[in-house]
C-alpha cells in the first residue's frame, strides 16, 4: 500500500510537471512564436477542411481553433492571418508576415519550414466531364491530358514530380480550379476530394474519379530555424489529437471526409 501511496504521489507529481510546462513554455517558444508581442498565424481559406469565412466573416475551422488554443497556452494574443491559397501561405511563412502555418507536408517546402507531425489527413482527387472517358485515377497521366490545379498546393508540387505525360495547368487558387477547369476546356481537375465534390454539386455536369491519387498530411508549419517553437507545437499537436480535440473540432465544424492523422513523434 506504502508503495502504491508513492507511485501515485510521483505520478501525480509528474502530472503537475506536464501541466505547469503546458501553463509555462519555455522563454525560447514565445520569442520564436510570439516576437512581435502576438502570435500571427496563417489561415487558408483555399482549403476548406482547414477554414472557412463564417456567416460573420470570421475565420473558423479547426486551424483556426488550433491556433487559437496554441495562442492561449503561449499566452499571447492570436493575429489571424488569411490567404486564398497554400502557395500564397507559404510565401506568407518565408517574408516573415506570420509565425505558425497550417500547410501540407511537402518536400519542397520543407526548404524554408519546420514541421510537426500531422494532424488531419485528407484526399486529392481529379474531377472530369461526365461525358469524359477517364475512368480511374491511372488514366489521367497521358499525353493531351491537361490538368487544371491551385498554383503551389500540396497537390501541385505532387503532381509536378508524379505526372510524366500530362500537361498541369497551373491556376491561381483551389478555390478557381473547377471554374478555370470549365473555362478552358480543360480534361482534368485535381484538388483536395471535399472542394472538387462541393464545385460538383455548384456547377452540375462533372463527377469525381473514383478513390484518390494522394493523401495529404496537414501538419503545422514554423519558419526554418525555429526548432524551439517547432519541438513545442510538435508536443502540443500529439495532445491536441490524443484528446480529441482535432476530432471535436473537425465535429463541430461539420467536416466529413477528413481524419485525424494517426499518432507521431512528438
Amino acid at each position: 500500500m506504502a508503495n502504491r501511496r508513492l507511485f501515485c504521489a510521483a505520478a501525480a507529481a509528474a502530472l503537475a510537471g506536464c501541466a505547469t510546462r503546458t501553463a509555462a513554455p519555455p522563454a525560447a517558444v514565445v520569442a520564436e512564436l510570439g516576437s512581435t508581442g502576438k502570435l500571427r498565424a496563417a489561415i487558408n481559406y483555399g482549403n476548406p477542411i482547414l477554414a472557412t469565412r463564417g456567416e460573420d466573416g470570421q475565420p473558423r475551422g479547426v486551424s483556426v481553433d488550433l491556433a487559437r488554443e496554441a495562442g492561449r497556452r503561449l499566452g499571447l494574443p492570436v493575429e489571424l492571418v488569411t490567404f486564398t491559397s497554400a502557395g500564397n501561405t507559404v510565401i506568407g511563412v518565408k517574408a516573415g508576415q506570420v509565425d505558425l502555418a497550417f500547410v501540407a507536408i511537402d518536400p519542397v517546402r520543407a526548404a524554408d519550414m519546420e514541421y510537426t507531425a500531422p494532424y488531419v489527413v485528407i484526399e486529392g482527387a481529379y474531377l472530369v466531364r461526365n461525358g469524359s472517358p477517364l475512368q480511374r485515377n491511372e488514366e489521367v497521366d497521358r499525353a493531351g491530358h491537361r490538368v487544371a490545379v491551385g498554383r503551389g498546393s500540396a497537390y501541385d508540387l505532387y503532381l509536378t514530380r508524379e505526372l510524366k505525360a500530362a500537361t498541369i495547368v497551373r491556376v491561381p487558387t483551389s478555390p478557381q480550379v473547377v471554374d478555370d477547369f470549365l473555362a478552358q476546356n480543360l480534361e482534368v481537375a485535381a484538388g483536395v476530394k471535399q472542394q472538387l465534390e462541393m464545385d460538383a454539386r455548384r456547377v452540375g455536369g462533372v463527377r469525381l474519379l473514383p478513390g484518390r491519387f494522394m493523401v495529404i498530411n496537414q501538419a503545422m508549419g514554423v519558419p526554418k530555424g525555429r526548432t524551439a517553437a517547432q519541438a513545442w507545437l510538435s508536443a502540443y499537436i500529439e495532445e491536441m489529437k490524443a484528446t480529441g480535440f482535432v476530432a471535436d473540432a473537425l465535429r463541430r465544424h461539420r467536416i466529413e471526409g477528413a481524419a485525424v492523422a494517426p499518432p507521431g513523434r512528438a
